[in-house]
């Protein structure tokens, strides 16, 4: 099939920061959008500051039996641009499993969708594409005559956010998670826990803007699908692919910044390369992630770029390591999404084992929480992030929920697990105080 072309204008600006804003009110009168913002951290595997799709030509809602194939068709009929995201049930279609719990939110198995619009920034300039020859300096007008919001209107007074897991609860089951790895049933798990409330009403842009300026990440995403939102916040990047070129991100080891203390601040990166724990965690994932890229890259071309990389964000340093490869020619971008889908940083090792114990002692269904937002190129080329540090919010139904977790292995300390899994909500939790007036029960 010959590729999608499209029609580019490009356009200057002054103020980058109001841009996006208002370039996020004006794309939320569409039903469907996907925005995705490097937030600053540009390195070398980044092409843009931000990407926003707007609007829906065509799409493709993703079902049970055959999910990666129907993609595959979806996009062999009129390769362009896609955007959307992958469930993490979508590993039902990669192992023989189930689910026992139903996700509310209701994102679904997972989703893509042709752009009408496609509005590429970098610096002080946007390049807008569309199918159609005419129209896109109507649309940079509209936008930068679009009105930012000021101000929240919460639809509910001050409401409470409730965990689905006490703190009993949590250092129990991960004193059984240990007792499963001692019996040697699994190497380390990724344990999470969710938080909920019920009844509210937010003002999705507005909050995902205070998220991303309290804590900024390279891998950051506002994801509406009709009554749908994802407002991510995620320093995490699944996977991507340039040509055969692909690379995995995936992080394990977290510790806490301590901003108005250099000293202790390096003492809390230092503990990352020294914790025995944290490098367990880590390199086991790797070798996890070896192992999958392998099964899609030439022999011999998977290596790892670098090991235990300690990179620093507003609230936490971050353990990350790189692993690359060059894929087998003539492969579908499809099959590659298979063979590494569900990241291994939210799974652990070895992968089928552990998704069948998530399954039994987390008490909610992780939905879109640890799957994956991204795009898709007319070349077949994509860059998927890993949700973590994300709002999921349901309009229709007034419900919104958020989760956290940690990766349990032999070492793991019950008690240093929860305050971890708390740190990791913090942001989250300080942004809907903030914005929404919304606490947290502890």
């Amino acid at each position: 099939m010959d590729k999608v072309k499209l029609t580019t204008e490009e356009f200057t600006f002054s103020d980058y920061t109001i841009f996006k804003t208002k370039m996020l009110n004006w794309a939320n009168r569409f039903n469907i959008f996907c925005f995705l913002d490097t937030n600053g951290y540009l390195d070398q595997q980044g092409s843009f500051d931000c990407i926003l799709a707007a609007g829906s030509r065509r799409s493709l809602q993703m079902e049970p039996g055959m999910a990666f194939l129907q993609l595959k068709n979806f996009y062999d009929e009129d390769p362009g641009w896609l955007f959307g995201h992958l469930g993490y049930d979508l590993k039902n279609e990669v192992e023989s499993l189930h689910d026992s719990k139903k996700d509310v939110v209701g994102f679904g198995l997972g989703f893509f969708f042709e752009p009408e619009f496609l509005l590429q920034v970098s610096n002080n300039s946007v390049s807008i594409s569309a199918r159609e020859a005419t129209g896109l300096q109507r649309i940079f007008d509209d936008i930068l005559q679009t009105d930012i919001q000021s101000g929240y209107k919460p639809g509910v007074t001050q409401t409470t956010i409730h965990s689905s897991l006490d703190k009993k609860g949590y250092l129990s089951i991960i004193e059984k998670l240990k007792e499963h790895i001692h019996r040697g049933d699994c190497y380390e798990i990724n344990f999470c826990r969710q938080f909920f409330a019920e009844d509210i009403s937010i003002e999705p842009v507005l909050l995902y803007t205070e998220l991303v300026k309290h804590s900024p990440n390279p891998f950051g995403a506002l994801y509406k699908l009709n009554d749908k939102f994802c407002l991510c916040a995620s320093p995490e990047r699944f996977l991507k692919k340039v040509q055969q070129d692909i690379i995995s991100q995936p992080i394990k080891g977290t510790s806490r910044r301590s901003l108005l203390d250099q000293g202790q601040d390096e003492k809390n990166k230092q503990y990352l390369l020294d914790s025995p724990k944290e490098r367990s965690e880590n390199v086991m994932v790797v070798d996890l992630v070896r192992n999958d890229l392998s099964r899609i890259c030439e022999e011999g071309s998977v290596y790892v770029q670098e090991l235990f990389g300690v990179y620093s964000f507003p609230q936490v340093h971050q353990m990350i390591s790189t692993i690359r490869g060059t894929v087998k020619g003539g492969l579908p971008f499809t099959d590659a999404l298979k063979a590494t889908f569900p990241m291994g940083s939210m799974t652990g090792a070895p992968k089928k084992r552990v998704m069948e114990l998530i399954d039994t002692y987390e008490t909610t269904a992780r939905g879109l929480f640890s799957g994956s937002i991204g795009y898709i190129t007319p070349n077949g080329d994509f860059d998927f992030n890993v949700v973590i540090r994300s709002i999921f919010f349901n309009a229709s139904k007034k419900y919104l929920s958020f989760s956290a977790g940690s990766g349990i292995t032999f070492y793991s300390d019950p008690v240093e697990e929860y305050r971890e899994c708390m740190l990791k909500a913090q942001a989250i939790r300080e942004v809907l105080q903030k914005v929404a007036h919304i606490s947290l029960e502890e």
